[in-house]
């Protein structure tokens, strides 16, 4: 059976409802906070005494990222991009890759059995 990693790049305002649509259909997942530039745009903040704005560089982001079977892609990645639309430009982006192996390091299976 062949396994397929799933990188969803979302809105960190997204993580709560992102996490919450995936548990129970995904072993787990991993979250990875940090900084973002893509389509959407910029957070506007107020500088100098608030007389003035400034737009941001980047965006607040996250990446969740987990390995599944092939067969559930198309069901996380629903679930991820219903979980994170605004319907605004800068919802994110989820990337599907194909993964060779995985090995579960407590238990020492590997392939689909790790997950």
């Amino acid at each position: 059976m062949e396994m397929k990693r799933i990188d969803a790049t979302i809105q960190a305002t997204k993580i709560g409802a992102v996490t919450e649509a995936i548990t129970g259909i995904v072993g787990g997942f991993s979250i990875m906070e940090g900084k973002g530039r893509g389509s959407g745009a910029r957070q506007e903040m107020r500088s100098g005494r608030g007389t003035g704005t400034i737009t941001a560089e980047y965006n607040h982001v996250a990446i969740v990222s987990t390995v599944v079977d092939d067969s559930d892609v198309e069901k996380i990645s629903s679930a991820i991009a219903n979980a994170a639309f605004t319907g605004k430009g800068g919802d994110g982006i989820i990337v599907v890759s194909n993964v060779e192996n995985v090995m579960n390091i407590a238990t020492k299976k590997s392939g689909p059995e790790a997950l």
